[in-house]
């Protein structure tokens, strides 16, 4: 769901290549990247730069910010060239989902535009139990790190909804953040 999209997009990604509007915050990830600390802290520290450094929805282009009448849409806005992180723009138009899904890496996120609607879980057996929803709005940032980071989002908003998604790899070279959906009933 979306990742065959996410792949070819980022195809096309030249690694190191800065868009404008993008420079202060590529500086600041490096920076905390390069304490090599746990990914929890990481995602912290990264979620601070992104909080610093939060770009206008215009960092992605006039074609990008359209979205897809079918699924959100993944644009690779940065690659480190030693594939420490890259930054990915999200576009979703209203009502589209990730499946329940958790990550390869750590991961944070700031929303530019819309509403993303984040529901939690935690996996206990043969079942996922909810652990809490949050409401994202344009400026709010937030990270995670697995273990502990299985979510879906999904735009609750009836406008498009952009996103920018750090992680703590060059996902373009990996083909998705995602490393495992869950498909199992979900209790309280």
């Amino acid at each position: 769901m979306g990742v065959k999209k996410e792949v070819s997009e980022m195809a096309t990604l030249v690694r190191g290549d800065v868009r404008p509007g993008l420079r202060d915050l590529v500086t600041g990830v490096r920076g905390a990247v390069d304490r090599h600390v746990g990914w929890r802290e990481t995602a912290l520290i990264v979620g601070g730069e992104l909080r610093r450094h939060l770009p206008t929805p215009d960092v992605l282009t006039a074609e990008e910010r359209i979205g897809d009448p079918d699924q959100y849409q993944c644009h690779t806005l940065y690659a480190a060239p030693d594939g420490a992180f890259s930054i990915v723009g999200l576009v979703w138009r209203p009502g589209q989902m990730t499946p329940i899904h958790d990550h390869v890496t750590w991961c944070v996120f700031g929303v530019l535009q819309g509403i993303e609607h984040e529901e939690l879980y935690v996996h206990e057996g043969d079942h996922l139990l909810s652990a809490g929803v949050n409401d994202n709005l344009p400026g709010d940032v937030s990270g995670f790190a697995p273990p502990g980071d299985i979510h879906r989002v999904r735009n609750s908003g009836d406008t498009t909804a952009i996103s920018i998604h750090i992680y703590g790899t060059d996902i373009s070279r990996i083909d998705s953040s995602v490393r495992r959906v869950y498909e199992l009933p979900v209790r309280g």
